[in-house]
């Protein structure tokens, strides 16, 4: 067998393989036998039909499977003897695919199969490299808040007569012109952004109507979800003035501070009094703020690596690649999402080459503990207060990770904490303290 590369470009090669009938023909006798032994066919005895006949009845086949396998292992052995980074699977060359074969034992096959590979660059993190981790405080306003969201998610529900400031209202909306958009919507006061217009909306009884600039009134994403339509068909608007007419008003009242409260939101901590719930909110929310501030340093990192490491993909490949995995796929649909996937596998070639350079790797144990950590915060999530043993967490882990599917999701999971550890031990950090609403402010900034 002979098997050898060259390279079409710097993120392209052709990998050809040539197999003789030496290679390939002792696979196939002993294939042939091994089937002998086993088939039962009318007129033999089981285990006593001839070779010759398995042969002349099946070889042709049998044949092209070992061909195939000893192509195939050859490729992997030599892609791992050859250090090629590669992406995606190999891929048979087009024009091979019109080769015509006798399929004989005699045949000498050549074959030539696409490889995209992983292209050079400079990882771009280094210890001079600076960022900014936040050190998010919890404030009056966020802290009220938040206390506040908890009461009403427990209150009571009413229909008063008259709107205020954080009602809902139940409306027909209908564009200030003929043949209009026309929706019924729940409409809540503490997301419109225009004071005069939250104004406007304040006060009105069932079967009122008002006229306000829906736009204006609320954010794109908030309006898109009300009129139950796209984001840019929001932007695309050629009138944003709407009637508003008042079907209903909803008000929830917001739950009294009383120990069944406390124990609804904190059972079996022992909580007994407003001061002691406000201080259990609070702690919580600065666990909240922390991770907050955690995940606004990955994104960073990832967009400054993602700026930083300019390099070319093997594009046609992957298309083809993907075409090749998921025939189902149509074409639009194809373009519409290969943007996104060009971007996810551009950042786990960054990752996998700092994982590379520093020898680190992602061992079981680590896809195992943090199994055990997700199956315990899911308990937690389901109220679930008993501590399971290690010995029932590990149960439950091994059960999880027989599912190949989430087993790959925890292994990219537990891939990406190595990587980000690495990195946050060694990149210049600057730390700064901010409050809430400017540390939200940030991501509006840019």
């Amino acid at each position: 067998m002979n098997i050898s590369h060259k390279n079409i470009d710097d993120v392209n090669i052709h990998i050809q393989v040539e197999l003789t009938p030496e290679d390939y023909n002792p696979k196939v006798d002993k294939a042939i036998k091994d089937q002998a032994k086993s088939a039962k066919l009318p007129g033999f005895r089981p285990g006593k039909v001839p070779t010759s006949h398995i042969r002349r009845m099946y070889g042709k086949s049998i044949l092209f499977e070992e061909v195939n396998r000893a192509v195939n292992e050859a490729i992997s052995k030599y892609i791992g003897e050859k250090e090629l980074e590669v992406l995606g699977q190999p891929l048979p060359l087009e024009a091979d695919e019109k080769k015509d074969f006798k399929w004989d034992y005699k045949d000498t096959f050549d074959f030539t199969y696409e490889i995209g590979i992983s292209p050079e660059f400079e990882i771009p993190f280094n210890e001079d490299t600076e960022f900014t981790q936040y050190d998010i405080q919890v404030d009056a306003d966020s802290l009220s808040e938040r206390v506040k969201g908890m009461r009403r998610n427990y209150g009571k529900m009413s229909n008063p007569e008259v709107s205020e400031e954080d009602d809902v209202l139940y409306a027909e909306l209908k564009q200030d012109k003929e043949e209009g958009l026309e929706k019924t919507a729940s409409l809540r006061l503490e997301l419109v952004k225009d004071n005069k217009i939250k104004k406007d909306l304040i006060g009105l009884k069932k079967d009122d109507t008002v006229v306000i600039d829906i736009k204006k009134a609320f954010s794109i994403q908030d309006l898109a979800s009300i009129l139950d339509i796209k984001e840019e068909e929001i932007e695309a608007l050629d009138e944003t003035k709407f009637e508003v007419k008042v079907v209903n008003i909803n008000r929830i009242e917001e739950a009294e501070f009383n120990q069944e409260f406390f124990d609804k939101i904190f059972p079996g901590q022992n909580v007994t009094n407003e001061e002691e719930f406000t201080q259990k909110v609070e702690e919580d929310l600065s666990e909240i703020f922390k991770q907050n501030s955690l995940q606004k340093f990955r994104n960073d990192l990832y967009t400054f690596g993602m700026k930083e490491v300019d390099i070319t993909l093997p594009e046609e490949f992957l298309k083809r690649w993907l075409k090749a995995s998921n025939p189902e796929i149509k074409d639009d649909e194809l373009e519409e999402g290969f943007s996104e996937f060009l971007d996810n596998l551009k950042w786990t070639i960054i990752e996998n080459k700092i994982l590379k350079k520093n020898d680190i790797e992602v061992k079981y144990d680590d896809v195992m503990a943090l199994a055990k950590e997700r199956i315990s915060q899911q308990m937690k999530m389901y109220g679930m207060q008993q501590e399971l043993s290690d010995e029932d967490l590990t149960q439950y882990a091994m059960q999880f990770l027989q599912d190949q599917e989430q087993g790959n999701r925890l292994f990219e999971e537990a891939k990406a904490l190595k990587v980000f550890d690495f990195l946050k031990d060694n990149v210049k950090i600057k730390p700064k303290k901010i409050d809430n609403k400017k540390f939200l402010a940030l991501d509006e900034e840019k």
